[in-house]
């Protein structure tokens, strides 16, 4: 039953809500727009952050319900918050967890919040027998989380978003499944193999062998998660159901990309503290996971993973300075995320200019696509076997770069460790330095700038025929020509004088550390 103060609170809400455009037309518009997550019970103790992120930019505010068998709020009891939200003008849609994580994922400063499934769920197993909590899949999961979907439906939500820890995998580079007796049986009985074969299946896991039944074991592991994913989704047809996929989730994490490529998508990153994003490798592999990710995820529902991990341990100059790898990208939505604290409320000082800056550069180039003589590509054993460290240097150089989902015979290529053992090499090619039985057509560089460096002046020496940064400097390149634009984004914590070679012009440029600029060209 609400209480007269929360019936009077959703009716005045109703007038303001009826102004609020549909998700769906909203993304159907192309702007870059804002999110934050906020815990509904911070929004009731601290209602003056709907205004704080309201005036940043901020359109949509996304709460947390159903945790891994548990209810964080109950849809009943998050109507009232609803109403505060929608009085303020902005929108709302949901957010469940529904397996769990291994660790504290959720950062509830009150300590509240159950950490671990309940009782009655079964424990993940991993190969050597030893078990964890979360990111596991045993019945009654899949059935208590329907459940949640249907009861969740009735606040009509727009859209429901599946946190990333809906994996059966425990983190980035593992390969995922549960490898318990139950688990077991079912596989080697569905592909009719002895109990040799799940020797064989454990040595290769181990190893990260790209073999045969390695790809067995993660196709019927991505099966059960996406059977899970299609349930809920039967729940609730009506509401837009979405994957917020892991930094470099894919098939190895039971994530089949291709099985969510037409609903909310959220491109998977990680550098959610100063420590991990002030490396250089944190920021292009941040840009690399990205990348990868838009192969699936369309522009209009794709959401980044604008993410500070303890919530306080992200700097806003390195959260603002985040919010160019969705630019770059053509990701727009971006998806400010916390845990159940917010960040400091003086990051938004910071934001709100970063935010408007960024969403007038993307206007100018969303809808294109980045070209150049680099190769991003991430292929399969990758994606099955490898253990999610890019060769991502490669970004840092200043020359341009495109997507590829097969390897091409024009230009270059950095390839993972994976990659590199299973797949045909095309074209020029380069692997890490240290790698065993890497075909000769391969060459091996040590992942350093130094070595960069050389390999760039190599190109130009050869003649590039596009915009690129002279200098041997840390800088992000993204060219788009057919906007006849080239982002620059300085990976570099100081301001740098640089200059963009266009044909046979030279332009300079001044950006400050971490900054961005684009140039028409």
């Amino acid at each position: 039953m609400l209480s007269r103060r929360d019936f009077l609170a959703i009716s005045a809400a109703a007038g303001a809500s009826a102004f609020l455009k549909p998700t769906s037309a909203l993304a159907a518009q192309g702007a870059r727009r804002f999110h934050c997550c906020l815990a509904s019970k911070i929004i009731t103790e601290r209602p003056e952050l709907l205004d704080l992120v309201r005036e940043a930019g901020v359109s949509e505010i996304w709460l947390a319900s159903y945790f891994f068998g548990h209810w964080y709020e109950k849809p009943e009891d998050l109507k009232p918050v609803i109403a505060m939200v929608e009085a303020k003008g902005l929108g709302w849609n949901i957010i469940n967890v529904p397996l769990g994580h291994p660790g504290d994922a959720l950062g509830d400063a009150t300590g509240a919040t159950p950490l671990t499934p309940p009782t009655r769920w079964r424990l993940a197993e991993r190969p050597d027998g030893t078990k964890y909590s979360g990111t596991s899949l045993h019945p009654p999961a899949t059935q208590e989380n329907v459940d949640a979907i249907r009861r969740i439906r009735a606040l009509k939500p727009g859209t429901i978003f599946l946190d990333d820890d809906f994996r059966l995998a425990q983190g980035p580079g593992v390969i995922g499944g549960c490898f318990c007796d139950w688990h077991k049986k079912q596989f080697l009985e569905k592909h009719g193999f002895s109990e040799v074969r799940w020797e064989e299946l454990l040595a290769d896991v181990n190893a990260r062998n790209f073999s045969p039944i390695l790809r067995n074991w993660v196709d019927h592991t991505c099966d059960q998660l996406t059977a899970c994913f299609k349930a809920q989704q039967a729940a609730a047809p009506q509401v837009a159901l979405g994957n917020m996929i892991m930094y470099f989730g894919a098939e190895k994490a039971g994530i089949r990309l291709a099985d969510y490529a037409d609903g909310p998508f959220r491109v998977g990153e990680m550098m959610f503290h100063d420590g991990d994003f002030g490396r250089l490798s944190g920021k292009t592999g941040e840009l690399f996971s990205c990348l990868f990710h838009r192969r699936f995820a369309r522009a209009d529902l794709a959401y980044s993973e604008t993410t500070a991990f303890p919530a306080d341990q992200l700097s806003a100059k390195n959260m603002a300075a985040k919010l160019a790898v969705s630019t770059i990208c053509d990701v727009r939505n971006t998806m400010y995320m916390s845990g159940m604290t917010p960040f400091p409320e003086t990051h938004w000082e910071t934001l709100a200019p970063a935010m408007r800056k960024q969403a007038a550069f993307h206007e100018a180039i969303r809808g294109h696509t980045p070209r150049g003589p680099f190769k991003h590509y991430w292929g399969q054993a990758s994606r099955y076997a490898g253990n999610d460290n890019p060769f991502s240097i490669f970004l840092a150089s200043g020359i341009p770069f495109e997507v590829v989902d097969t390897l091409s015979a024009n230009g270059w290529t950095f390839l993972s460790d994976q990659d590199a053992r299973y797949c045909q090499a095309k074209g020029n090619c380069f692997c890490r330095t240290g790698l065993k039985d890497i075909p000769k057509s391969i060459r091996a560089i040590p992942d350093s700038l130094d070595a960069l460096w050389k390999v760039k002046a190599e190109m130009v020496a050869g003649g590039l025929n596009v915009p690129y940064v002279t200098d041997d400097k840390p800088v992000v390149c993204a060219w788009y020509p057919t906007a006849r634009k080239v982002f620059l984004w300085n990976l570099a914590e100081t301001k740098e004088d640089i200059q963009l070679q266009v044909q046979d012009k030279k332009i300079p440029l001044s950006i400050g550390g971490l900054d961005s600029v684009l140039v028409s060209v």
